[in-house]
C-alpha cells in the first residue's frame, strides 16, 4: 500500500473515530439535559415535599393548639359546674338553716312582749300586796330579802331588753342568710347591691374576728345610693364571698387588717370596690390571677377556681367588667363594673 493509501486509509480511521465520539458527546449531552431534568424534578419535587410537611406541621401545632385549649376550657367548665354545685348545695344549707332558725326564734321574739307585760303585771300584784301587808311574818319577810325582790325588779327589764335585742340579732342573721341565698326567688331578678354585700359580711363575719396567727380585720362599708340592679343575684353574692375570703387571706399577717367595700353609680353602671391592705400581688402573678386552676396558696387551701369563677360571672354573664389593680406592699383593690340592665 502506498503511503498516500495509508494516509487515506488513517483519515478514515479518524473519521470514523472522530464519529463515534461525536456520538458518545450527544448521548453524553442528552444524558447530562435528562439527568439536569431530573434533578430540577427533583428538586422541585422536594421543595414540595418540603412546604407540605412544614404546612402539615403548622396545622398540626394549630390543631394541638386548638385541642389543647378545648380541653382547658373543658376543665374549666366542669370546675365552674362543680363550684356553682358547690354554691348551689350551701344556698341550700343556708336556707334550709335560715328557715329552721326562723321559726323558732320568730316565736320566741314574738313572745317576747307578751313575758314583758305579764311581768309587769306581776310587779304591780307584788306592789299591791306589799302595800296591802304592812307586817308580813318572819318567814314572808326572809323570803322575801332572801329572793332579791328589788334587785328582780330592777334587773328584770334589762334581761328581757337583751334577750330582745339578741332575738333581733338573730332576726338579721337569717334575714342575710335568706338574702345571700335567694333561694326562693328567680335566678335573674332586681337586688340592692349593698344589702347583698351586707348579707356576704354577715356570714363571714367570724373570719374577721382575730385568730391565732392574725389581728381582727376591720370592715369600712362607703356604700353609694344604688338603684336595683338587674342580675343573677345568688351569683353575684358568690362573687362578693370570693373576693371577700381572698381579701382575708392576704391579711393573714397583717398588724393593722382593713378591707373597705365601696359602691357608686359611675353612667349606667354601678361600681364595686373591694380593697385590703395587704402585701399585694407582684405584676407577674396579676397576669394569671384569673385563668383557671390558678392559685398562690398551699396545697389544700386553694382550688383555683374562685377568681376564675368570678371573672366568668361577671363579664360572661352580666357583661361587666372584673379589674385587679394591686401595688406590692400596699394593697390589692377589685374592681367590679356592672351594668344597671345586661341583655340576657
Amino acid at each position: 500500500m502506498t503511503e498516500v493509501e495509508e494516509y487515506k486509509q488513517r483519515i478514515k480511521e479518524l473519521e470514523k473515530a472522530n464519529r463515534i465520539l461525536q456520538k458518545k458527546l450527544e448521548r453524553s449531552d442528552s444524558n447530562q439535559i435528562a439527568l439536569e431534568e431530573s434533578n430540577d424534578k427533583n428538586e422541585s419535587l422536594l421543595k414540595k415535599v418540603i412546604f407540605e410537611l412544614a404546612h402539615s406541621k403548622k396545622n398540626l401545632e394549630l390543631r394541638s393548639h386548638e385541642l389543647e385549649q378545648a380541653l382547658q376550657n373543658l376543665q374549666a367548665m366542669q370546675a365552674q359546674l362543680v363550684e356553682s354545685e358547690k354554691m348551689s348545695a350551701l344556698g341550700i344549707m343556708v336556707a334550709g338553716v335560715a328557715h329552721e332558725i326562723n321559726n323558732p326564734v320568730s316565736f320566741i321574739y314574738g313572745n317576747l312582749t307578751h313575758v314583758e307585760e305579764y311581768v309587769e303585771d306581776l310587779f304591780q300584784l307584788l306592789e299591791c300586796y306589799q302595800k296591802s301587808c304592812l307586817n308580813p311574818t318572819p318567814e314572808l319577810q326572809a323570803e322575801i330579802e332572801a329572793s332579791e325582790l328589788d334587785f328582780i325588779k330592777e334587773d328584770f327589764p334589762k334581761l328581757l331588753n337583751s334577750m330582745t335585742v339578741g332575738a333581733e340579732r338573730i332576726n338579721k342573721i337569717v334575714l342575710s342568710l335568706r338574702n345571700f341565698s335567694h333561694l326562693d326567688e328567680s335566678e335573674i331578678k332586681k337586688v340592692d347591691i349593698n344589702d347583698g354585700l351586707d348579707s356576704t359580711l354577715m356570714i363571714l363575719q367570724n373570719k374577721f374576728k382575730a385568730q391565732s396567727n392574725s389581728s381582727e380585720i376591720q370592715i369600712i362599708t362607703e356604700y353609694g345610693n344604688l338603684p336595683w340592679v338587674e342580675c343573677y343575684a345568688r351569683q353575684l353574692n358568690q362573687v362578693f364571698m370570693n373576693i371577700i375570703i381572698n381579701a382575708i387571706d392576704a391579711l393573714e399577717k397583717s398588724l393593722n387588717p382593713q378591707i373597705k367595700i365601696s359602691t357608686e353609680t359611675k353612667g349606667s353602671s354601678i361600681l364595686i370596690r373591694i380593697a385590703d391592705n395587704g402585701m399585694g400581688i407582684p405584676p407577674e402573678v396579676q397576669q394569671k390571677i384569673f385563668n383557671p386552676f390558678f392559685t398562690t396558696k398551699p396545697v389544700g387551701k386553694g382550688t383555683g377556681l374562685g377568681l376564675s369563677t368570678s371573672y366568668q360571672i361577671i363579664v360572661d354573664k352580666h357583661q361587666g367588667k372584673l379589674e385587679c389593680h394591686s401595688i406590692p406592699g400596699i394593697g390589692t383593690e377589685f374592681l367590679i363594673s356592672l351594668p344597671q340592665k345586661f341583655r340576657k
